[in-house]
């Protein structure tokens, strides 16, 4: 098959968006699709491009990864191979492009300085230099391209997340995240401007159902938490926080007369209202006095400090040691922030809350996938079972559209209404009719 499309195979090979070895079943397909094409002229590309794969998937003997292979190759073929080569940055920018590229080093440097200045997370700081990291090393290695010298460009954005999706198999929300995080390299940092990305091969992703626990199931990951551990998960579970949203919950935002949780900067940067549930009332109340004595500890000894956002840290500049500004679940000892270098009393660590639901999965024998964001779920879940409305579901959990909500309703329906097996009825059916108690004609 070497002999198929041999520019196409060089052009692929070369930039190593496949494998050498499997160049040539790329261009098979591509031969396939241009075969049937010429037979549909009358109709746009899209639609023959669909209909060629329906068209393979209708063979029995066909698998799954061969039909996926199919779409990719088309998708390389059009968007790489035939307009690849003409991919520019905006008008504005071709003049800059021609100089140096900044230093890796500086690169690195200004991404950070960027993100603070706009109050990025932290954990999203980490996670942008790391694909920033990622994708010089694949320009370096992989293209052999010097960054310095020579940059890169819209061409070698596409065929990284191309290649994250063929090559590395990630996930259509990493390959995402990783796009999020060039985008903002070249319009932030780098200032260019990059033409539209839509044509990029995409890690596939089929439509979920989120997993979600029964009560009894809850009540037993309950039984199995150690008292420390407990209060946490009533939160998780009886909330429907996220888990940074409990990480990060500080003690003015508890609000036991009006028995509600207020969950700040939340996703999207917004505020909401949650609902407390009476019965960790008094529980959450000895933790807080608990809590409020370890502050007390620490400001004797010089420390007391929380994070604060930077404007509230510059406008009131003792709001950091304040018992309201404190975390409820701290974590248990004292630490230097990475970002100002003081050492404070940071929240609990994410992976300590994970560990723990983790933990009490396995004790109460759940063999669901089940995490902590599967108990925001339930959560979900089980108010639709006693009748709230949607509405109001969807402002606690603070989604922005009620469709995002509306996933629990199909769960709410398969966990209700699922249609009896025919095997049941079948059987059921059986023992409501005597035994034949007949003999064989002999």
């Amino acid at each position: 098959m070497n002999n198929i499309l041999p520019e196409f195979q060089k052009f692929i090979a070369q930039r190593k968006l496949v494998p050498e070895n499997q160049a040539p079943f790329y261009a098979y397909w591509v031969s396939k699709f241009l075969n049937y094409s010429n037979q549909q002229q009358d109709k746009k590309l899209d639609l023959r491009r669909q209909m060629f794969l329906d068209s393979i998937k209708k063979d029995k003997k066909m698998q799954e990864w061969q039909i996926t292979q199919a779409d990719n190759a088309i998708n390389l073929y059009i968007n790489h191979f035939l307009s690849g080569n003409s991919a520019k940055l905006s008008p504005n920018t071709e003049a800059a492009y021609d100089k140096k590229f900044p230093d890796y080093k500086e690169v690195l440097k200004q991404i950070r300085e960027i993100l603070r200045i706009k109050h990025y997370a932290y954990s999203t700081e980490r996670t942008y230099i790391a694909w920033f990291q990622r994708f010089h090393d694949y320009l370096t290695i992989t293209k052999q391209k010097n960054w310095q010298k020579q940059g890169a460009d819209e061409t070698d954005v596409r065929d990284f997340l191309s290649h994250l999706a063929i090559k590395q198999r990630v996930s259509s929300s990493t390959q995402n995240q990783a796009f999020n995080a060039l985008l903002f390299l070249f319009r932030e940092v780098l200032k260019i401007d990059l033409y539209d990305l839509s044509q990029t091969v995409r890690a596939k992703r089929g439509p979920k159902v989120p997993s979600v626990l029964t009560q009894n199931e809850v009540y037993s990951l309950l039984q199995q938490l150690k008292e420390k551990d407990r209060l946490l998960v009533h939160v998780l579970y009886g909330t429907g926080m996220r888990l940074m949203e409990v990480a990060r919950l500080r003690v003015q935002d508890i609000d036991f007369g009006l028995n509600s949780i207020i969950v700040r900067a939340s996703k999207g940067d917004k505020d909401r209202i949650t609902v407390m549930p009476e019965a960790i009332k008094k529980s959450l109340r000895e933790h807080l006095k608990s809590v409020k004595k370890i502050h007390e500890v620490d400001i004797q000894k010089g420390f007391g400090e929380v994070y604060l956002p930077e404007a509230l840290d510059r406008k009131y500049s003792n709001a950091a040691k304040d018992w309201s500004w404190q975390y409820v679940f701290p974590s248990a000892a004292l630490s230097v922030d990475p970002r100002s270098g003081k050492v404070r009393r940071h929240h609990i660590s994410p992976s300590s809350i994970q560990k723990i639901v983790a933990k009490a999965v396995r004790k109460a024998g759940i063999v669901k996938h089940a995490t902590v964001h599967t108990l925001r779920h339930s959560f979900a879940t089980h108010l639709l079972m006693d009748g709230v409305n949607i509405r109001e579901v969807q402002e606690l959990l603070g989604h922005k559209n009620v469709e995002t909500t509306m996933i629990y309703t199909h769960v709410l329906r398969n966990m209700s209404k699922a249609p009896i097996s025919p095997l049941d009825t079948l059987l059921n059916s059986a023992k409501e009719i005597p035994p034949n108690t007949g003999t064989d004609n002999e």
